[in-house]
């Protein structure tokens, strides 16, 4: 408020005194009216006063102007007594970009990688539990095309009907570091239904697998992402493209094996289906005591040994029904020649060997990433010799993650979980 005279009029030392008192009254009044930590700002058309929005945000990445912006980018942000907050992304045609909050609410991911060489404008709108709203923008231009990227890839495919033993499984073209990893896994998201917690595991610099803490849920239907592409994975390497992969889960069957009883029991769904005698490792060479499952599976193969275990143990022999079990040559298959020997002796190389009945039945019956269980061995199974995933504990597992893993009972659709 500003009064401009140029000549004062008798008795204007008087009125100026009486104009500064009110205007001392009205500021006491609007002071009186603020809430705590609270500016009030003048309403131009009539004066009066009103409360500035209670939320706050800002946005912390990309800054405002940045240049070689990763086409990876997120808009990371902060926000404070804000109840509702909105990422609004677009390019320099004014286009939208779809993408989505991520699981903490702390950035927003568009739902592929962003263009090469692009300007984006990023508004983040926050709203408190006043109904006011204030924004925040940034303006940015992404990188040119990087000339070294990496592929990425995953075993499985869309539409894929699977065991509930089965891991995902993404691998990399090149090896990730490990300060790149975490980076990786936040990007990395895993969405099933019903909801189940898991968790990434790194096997390799260039592998990293995930699985639920217990067997997937039969006929679950899972869906997995990587949004990697333009994502910087270490030594001016950047991820080529994202992936998204959407698989279901078949019936609950599990194979479970006593040496003690020379048997196989077969569940389906919690319900015994079948009983089948078996033949495993004989002493020098045994079977391997752990958690596998069906990594693939042959109707007709070839097994040659020779350049393994030499010319006088080496044999090459044909095999009908073949699941492998482990990177080292344990299989389920059937095995005519030790009918006679199925329930009471074992007398394989390490495989487990039923008869051509019941092979046939099992080859029929059974999925890649079905679970076996095999008990009271010589031998326990290595890590790694296979997908042994569930060879080891939950905690264990755990600690494979790049990122601390923080349990959730509904949701299995995070980074961690």
């Amino acid at each position: 408020m500003r009064v401009v005279e140029d000549r004062l009029p008798r008795g204007g030392r008087r009125r100026h005194a009486f104009l500064a008192g009110l205007l001392t009254a009205a500021v006491m009044l609007t002071a009186a009216c603020s809430s705590a930590g609270r500016e009030s700002t003048w309403n131009g058309s009539d004066g009066s006063a009103t409360p500035a929005p209670l939320a706050s945000v800002s946005i912390v990445e990309p800054t405002a102007d940045a240049r070689d912006v990763p086409a990876s980018t997120g808009i990371t942000f902060t926000a404070t007594e804000s109840r509702e907050t909105t990422v609004a992304l677009t390019d320099s045609a004014g286009g939208a970009v779809e993408g989505a909050l991520t699981a903490d609410g702390t950035s927003w991911l568009p739902t592929g990688a962003l263009d090469y060489d692009e300007t984006y404008t990023a508004t983040v709108t926050a709203t408190g539990d006043d109904g006011l709203p204030t924004t925040a923008t940034s303006t940015f231009t992404t990188m040119t095309k990087p000339e070294q990227q990496v592929r990425i890839s995953s075993f499985l495919g869309d539409g894929q009907v699977v065991g509930v033993g089965m891991p995902l499984i993404v691998k990399f073209g090149r090896a990730v570091p490990e300060d790149y990893r975490d980076d990786v896994q936040r990007r990395m998201t895993v969405t099933a239904t019903p909801a189940q917690e898991g968790v990434w595991h790194w096997v390799s610099p260039t592998e990293v697998r995930y699985r639920p803490k217990e067997f997937w849920q039969a006929n679950s239907t899972v869906s997995y992402r990587v949004q990697a592409g333009g994502l910087l994975l270490g030594d001016g390497w950047y991820g080529r493209s994202d992936l998204t992969v959407d698989i279901r889960i078949g019936p609950e069957l599990i194979m479970t094996v006593d040496n003690a009883t020379k048997q196989m029991v077969v569940t389906k769904d919690g319900e015994k289906v079948r009983t089948i005698p078996v033949s495993l490792g004989k002493k020098s060479t045994p079977s391997s005591s752990g958690t596998m499952v069906v990594i693939e599976k042959l109707r007709k193969t070839v097994f040659d040994t020779y350049d393994e275990l030499g010319p006088d143990e080496g044999y090459r022999t044909k095999i009908d029904y073949a699941q492998r079990l482990t990177w080292g040559g344990e299989f389920i298959h059937a095995a005519p020649w030790s009918e006679g020997q199925q329930g009471t002796v074992n007398v394989s190389h390490g495989c487990v060997n039923v008869s051509m009945a019941d092979g046939a039945w099992l080859f029929d019956h059974t999925r890649i990433g079905d679970p076996i269980r095999v008990t009271g061995t010589e031998r326990k199974l290595q890590n790694g010799n296979g997908w042994t995933d569930w060879n080891m504990s939950w905690e264990e597992y755990v600690e494979g993650s790049a990122l601390p893993h923080e349990p959730a009972a509904t949701s299995a659709a995070s980074p961690t979980t």
